[in-house]
Parts: C-alpha cells; structure tokens; sequence
C-alpha cells in the first residue's frame, strides 16, 4: 500500500523513499512486532477462552511436558496476522512473487489450523488432520507455486537447480523442476512443524532463516550486486526481502508470549505456515540447496524421526530415546532451556555457513 505513494514523488520527494526495499523492510520489521504486541494478548484470551483445555500433551512424551496442559494453541494466527498486515502495507502488490509466497504461507497456515482444530476439539495429540490427506494437500498446494515461478522465470534458469559455493555449477531439472521445489516446500513446512516442540526451539530458528533469506532474496534480486557475486540474478525476487521482514517482526511479537514458560503454543497454524513460506522463497531464490544448510536444524529434526521410524520398523529398535532429536535429550536429563539455547546457537553458525556460499565460490 505504501509503495504506491511513489507515484506522488515528484511532488513530495519524501515518497521517493518508499521505493527503496531496504526502507520497507525496515518498515515491515516495525509493523509486524507492533501489530503482535498490540493484539497478541487479546487474541490469547480468545483462543484460551474458545480451546478451554488447550492444546492436548502427549500421554507418551516428556513428563516435564504435563505441566504445560492448558496452554493455549494456533499461535501461529497470532504470527500470520502480524506478517500479512505488515506485507499488504509494505511490499510491492504489483510483484507477483510475493503473492505466490504469500499464498503458499496462507493456505499452509490453513491445513496447520485445521490440524490444530481437530486436536484440541477431540483433545488428543494425535487425532488431526490425516498424514496423508495433508501431505497430499500441501503438494498440491507446493506444485501450483513452483509452476508459477516457473512460468515468471526467464530462460533455462527458470527450471534449473544452482549448486553453492560453484559459479558456474547448474542443472536444469526441465519439467521435474515443478516436483522437486514442491518436495523442498512440502519438507520444510514439516521439518520446521517437527521442530516446535518446546518453548522458543522454533520461532528463533525460523528468524534466523528469514533474515537470512531476507538477504539472500536482496541480493539476488538486484542485478547489481548478483553480478559481483556471481550468483544468479532473478528479477523481482528482491521483494521477497519484505515478506521476510514481516515474519521477522512478528515473530519477535510471537516470541515475547512464547518464551518460557510459553503463553501460548505456535501450533501446527504456525510452523507449517513459516516453514512453508521459506521452502518457496528457497525455490524463488534458486537457493533451495543453501536452504538445506542455513535450515539444517530443521533438516537434522526431520531426518531423527525418519531413521527413528525406519528402525524400528526394519529392526524393532529405536536410534534416539525419543524423537524428534530435542526429545532425545529431554530424556538425557538435558532441561528445557539448554536445549533451545543450544540448538539456537547451532541454527545461528548453519546460517552463517549458508550465507557464506554467496561469496566462496
């Protein structure tokens, strides 16, 4: 909304400003972080008051785990209200990128809500939404957006895959494109879902890729600066750098109630929805292998669960004490605290290793 005051810059010069990403960044960081504190507590009462038990414990999880029971969930409304807003006043509504990643971001929110909905009225952790219906939903969801980035791309990179710390290293995926940036979705709403599962382990995780991405998406989107760097320049892509900045400042919002000990649970509303958001900013970007790295917490979460599965399939034998891995050392005897704290610090060093491909080339 904002950026079309450019219009009226030649005769007001301060508008002019608005057309610089950087500036509404900034803007969009401030307005998603004031609209949460704002509306952050009443929406809390609301969700207390309409869940009344809250979000349902798992019977076999951590015992610590029982004393959080009532704690109110679909936090994650909290987070998309705070970005949307921030988005329509800040970025570029002529940019077709971020309503793509905007779509992605919402309609995941919406399976993750109704996952959340279905726990809380039937209160057991483990009665949502189908695994299978919503894996099929989301890949639908995931298969639309990558078409359309796509079909906005020019030239072979449209459809290619560019591997990090390599100038010259691409290949062009052709139709089997549209599938692999749907899996990269599809798994990084899931592994950032799997990931939230103690006070704080997510939202900061989730900040540190989205400034990350933020600048990523800056970077690539500006001709200038992709040249000297060598990476791959894609157009309109600098927008993104809005969205991100959105979801930064209101999950800084987010996380002034999710701090332990957590007013209120992000939910499956809110970490498939985030988790979503940047598996399509990673393919809009074509930096969907760097995502790997800069998320590669949320990639070690996902994998526990998937060795823990196989193995006790293949062999009736569990690798971890619990997954996913944070489970893990829960039941080692490591607290709450000590693990988020860590696992932030690891998520802080993968980031800077991810944007370290940028320059090592």
């Amino acid at each position: 909304m904002f950026y079309w005051l450019t219009e009226f810059s030649s005769t007001v010069s301060f508008f002019n400003v608005f057309r610089y990403i950087t500036f509404r960044t900034g803007g969009a960081i401030v307005t998603g972080l004031v609209f949460v504190f704002l509306f952050g507590g009443p929406i809390i009462d609301m969700l207390r008051l309409k869940q009344g038990k809250g979000q349902p414990i798992r019977a076999d999880g951590p015992q610590s785990h029982l004393s959080k029971k009532g704690t109110p969930t679909m936090g994650g409304l909290m987070i998309l209200s705070g970005m949307l807003v921030s988005t329509l006043l800040w970025a570029n509504p002529m940019n077709p990128y971020v309503w793509i990643v905007l779509g992605v971001t919402l309609a995941f929110g919406l399976i993750g809500f109704y996952d959340d909905y279905l726990k809380v009225t039937k209160q057991a952790a483990n009665n949502g939404f189908s695994g299978r219906t919503r894996l099929i939903a989301e890949g639908l969801i995931a298969v639309l957006a990558c078409a359309a980035i796509a079909y906005l791309g020019k030239g072979p990179i449209a459809t290619s895959l560019v591997f990090p710390f390599f100038k010259d290293m691409v290949f062009n995926l052709g139709m089997f494109f549209v599938l692999f940036g749907a899996f990269v979705i599809v798994g990084a709403g899931n592994a950032v879902n799997l990931t939230d599962g103690l006070d704080g382990l997510a939202i900061v995780p989730v900040m540190i890729a989205a400034a990350s991405f933020g600048m990523i998406s800056y970077l690539v989107g500006n001709l200038m600066f992709a040249d000297y760097l060598q990476i791959r320049y894609v157009a309109g892509t600098g927008e993104l750098a809005v969205l991100c900045g959105a979801l930064i400042g209101a999950s800084l919002g987010f996380l002034w109630f999710n701090a332990p000990p957590a007013s209120i649970f992000m939910g499956d509303t809110g970490s498939l929805a985030l988790g979503g958001m940047l598996g399509a900013i990673a393919v809009a970007t074509k930096h969907e292998i760097v995502l790997g790295i800069i998320g590669g917490l949320f990639v070690l979460e996902a994998v526990s669960v998937i060795v823990q599965v196989v193995s006790f399939k293949l062999t009736g034998k569990r690798v971890f004490k619990m997954a996913p891995i944070h489970h893990h050392y829960e039941q080692q005897g490591w607290t709450e605290p000590q693990i988020v704290i860590r696992f932030w610090i690891i998520a802080v060093v993968l980031a800077l290793a991810g944007l370290a491909s940028l320059k090592l080339r």
